[in-house]
């Protein structure tokens, strides 16, 4: 057990711009995937005859804490539904997944270690009293098919043997049986060792390899600190390594690594895929509960409130597959993309550009997030992360009103029936902090809480917007967790077809983005001026951002891509002026789905 322990959907829920955004992910694609996409529709995984490996898996991975953190009881039935009839399927000696008796040794079991996390999921969110037996048949068969040598891990299953722990740890908490502990074994020996692949790392390769494949990566980082205990080993920290090699090599000022579809270096027009920005995410949530270790926290809110929704558009019924920082234009490529092993449709936004895994999986980003909101041991809850939500138990209620990162005032209120310490963690970056109007320390955040008591707690602090070096004399404006970017106004054009028998049509059709203002700048000075206003309907708004940053630019002869006419160049042509000075409002990143991230800093 780490040091931060979750609650569950039925404890925490969101508020105010937060449950927005939830309303808006269940109103759009991930809502309504099996109404409208036939692989969740028709998936083998329910006795259809579409696919029937990772896709339903990945959907009710979101879904689920989706439909249970916003109480929304069509979405709940409908999550069940489809519970009842994988449950259904199950065959009598443990065997869940819809393949055939005989195509078992050639059926990458990563989709048992999927499903496996995905029924912890539904456990911690329904209390459905049939997982637990089901869980431990699922497992037991898993574990004696492994030992019997009449399976083994490869391909997939291979580089992601340790997402089965989440349920084997469950279960072994459960039943204390010794065999949970023999299978975790077997998995970890079977299993890539992804300490030995590092060298791979640091000079990205244009061929496809799982050792270099930035979904396996996002996921790997998490290994060790949800595969020590039941294996009874030291934790080492191999995530810190792992990290900053990975971020060094291969990193972006939205804090996820470049990947189209493997790892693709520092160039800021290379892509990264949405599953791993899902991922990554999901392993900085389980690194911070493990560690404790606040770097984790802060990781994982750049990556939230960045990176997550770029690639996802307003309505939340299309996404990307490949994002990239400096990204002038979402066009199809006519001839090679400029992403390394994607197709030339990776940075559309569509149903299932590229490939359909993301369609699938980028449903589990917020609701995830959500859950990370408040954390607790014995006798202490943190507010982990302070988005506007509130925490439930039978003997204490916490309110906090906020709308951070887009404003950074956070407004406590506690009820309790009993005494605990409530510890709020700051951001390192907070500037000024006030409690109460006080000044105060970061590190003595944590309030005792006595029984009957009612409090209130304001804190407040600054961020203060600063210019961050980047690779090949690049900057990023940041400010707190956001990032900011040079917006381009774009009109989207819209395709409905059908390919390969799948529909697309409005709401989930393809859209090219197509820019019509300049994108050719650099920085003019260092006076950076951030604005804020209050959030609207649509958080994360390409119209009406929440908060902005005026600065001052020169356009400059940056120029295309040797090839493209929709790609700016990975540097400039030339970083002399070509302009007069003018004076930009800079957007946040996940706000500004065409935009210039990385520019010059030309003297003051």
């Amino acid at each position: 057990m780490g040091k931060w322990n979750f609650y569950t959907a039925k404890e925490i829920k969101p508020a105010g711009w937060l449950k927005r955004q939830l309303a808006l992910q269940a109103d759009g694609l991930c809502g309504n995937l099996d109404k409208c996409w036939r692989d969740i529709r028709d998936s083998a995984w329910i006795g259809g005859d579409a696919e029937g490996w990772e896709r339903v898996p990945y959907w009710l991975d979101g879904f689920i804490p989706l439909a249970y953190l916003l109480e929304d009881e069509d979405m709940i039935a409908r999550a069940v539904k489809y519970i009842d009839a994988i449950l259904a399927h199950q065959k009598p000696d443990g065997w869940i997944c819809p393949c055939g008796d005989d195509e078992r040794e050639q059926y990458d079991t990563w989709a048992v270690l999927l499903i496996s996390k995905v029924l912890t999921v539904y456990y911690e969110c329904s209390n459905d009293e049939r997982i637990p037996a089901v869980l431990y048949k699922t497992l037991k068969n898993y574990y004696e098919l492994l030992r019997d040598g009449k399976i083994a891990l490869f391909n997939w299953g291979k580089y992601r043997w340790f997402e089965g722990f989440i349920a084997i740890d469950f279960l072994y908490r459960t039943y204390k049986e010794d065999w949970l502990v023999e299978l975790a074994r077997i998995l970890q020996k079977q299993g890539a060792d992804y300490s030995e692949r590092t060298a791979l790392w640091k000079h990205p390769m244009y061929h496809w390899t799982f050792d270099t494949h930035i979904v396996n990566l996002a996921m790997c980082l998490k290994y060790e600190a949800v595969s020590c205990g039941i294996l009874g080993e030291d934790y080492r920290g191999c995530a810190d390594k792992l990290y900053d090699i990975l971020y060094a090599y291969n990193g972006t000022p939205a804090g996820i690594f470049t990947g189209d579809e493997c790892l693709s270096g520092l160039s800021p027009i290379q892509g990264t895929e949405l599953c791993a920005v899902a991922e990554l995410m999901y392993s900085f949530e389980l690194l911070y509960a493990y560690t404790g270790d606040e770097k984790w926290a802060e990781r994982l809110e750049t990556v939230a409130f960045n990176a997550l929704p770029a690639a996802i558009s307003e309505d939340m019924w299309t996404h990307q597959y490949d994002q990239q920082s400096n990204q002038i234009a979402c066009r199809r490529f006519e001839g090679k993309p400029i992403f390394g092993t994607n197709g030339p449709d990776a940075h559309l936004f569509g149903l299932e550009p590229n490939y359909g895994c993301c369609t699938a999986n980028f449903g589990q980003g917020w609701p995830k997030f959500a859950l990370s909101a408040f954390m607790h041991d014995e006798d202490r809850i943190i507010s982990a992360i302070p988005i506007p939500s509130e925490l439930t138990l039978p003997d204490v209620h916490i309110r906090l009103e906020t709308d951070y990162p887009f404003e950074n005032t956070l407004k406590y209120t506690v009820e309790a029936q009993r005494g605990f310490t409530f510890t709020i963690r700051v951001p390192s970056f907070a500037d000024a902090l006030t409690v109460n109007g006080a000044a105060a320390n970061p590190a003595e955040l944590s309030f005792p809480i006595r029984a009957g008591e009612k409090r209130e707690i304001c804190v407040a602090f600054r961020t203060v917007p600063h210019f961050e070096a980047r690779p090949h004399g690049l900057t990023a404006v940041k400010a707190g967790s956001l990032v900011f970017s040079v917006p381009i106004r774009y009109r989207r054009e819209m395709h409905e077809y059908v390919r390969d028998g799948v529909e697309r049509k409005f709401p989930y059709c393809d859209y090219e983005y197509i820019p019509e203002s300049p994108w050719n700048y650099a920085y003019s000075g260092t006076a950076l001026e951030l604005e804020t206003r209050r959030t609207g309907r649509v958080p994360f708004s390409s119209d009406e951002p929440p908060v902005t940053v005026k600065a001052h630019a020169q356009k400059i002869d940056w120029g295309f891509e040797k090839g493209y006419d929709t790609v700016c160049a990975k540097v400039p042509h030339s970083r002399v002026p070509i302009g007069q000075p003018e004076e930009l409002r800079l957007y946040p990143y996940g706000c500004a789905k065409l935009r210039m991230t990385e520019l010059p800093l030309l003297s003051d």
